[in-house]
């Protein structure tokens, strides 16, 4: 292969081809988009806090910022217990 530095780069055969990526990209650009089917919007609005557990949340809140709540350790090995044997 002959190698001349004479030679023009404006003569350059791969900056013609980046040129033309460049200016395909440029007038077809897509913007994104999202779609949420229709059972994802019921599940997002079925799954709503009802009262009852909103309360009970707030009451745990109330126990533990006062610091009256108490963890009951046996009842949480016992349970972690019972989903490591079922799994």
């Amino acid at each position: 292969m002959k190698i001349n530095p004479y030679q023009s780069i404006q003569n350059n055969p791969y900056r013609k081809q980046v040129e033309k990526q460049t200016s395909t990209n440029e007038t077809s650009t897509k913007k994104d988009q999202i779609q949420i089917s229709k059972a994802a919007l019921e599940l997002q609005q079925s799954t709503r806090i009802d009262a009852a557990r909103q309360e009970k949340v707030s009451e745990l809140k109330e126990k533990i910022q006062s610091g009256t709540y108490k963890v009951d350790a046996q009842a949480v090995a016992n349970k972690l217990y019972d989903y490591w044997m079922k799994a």
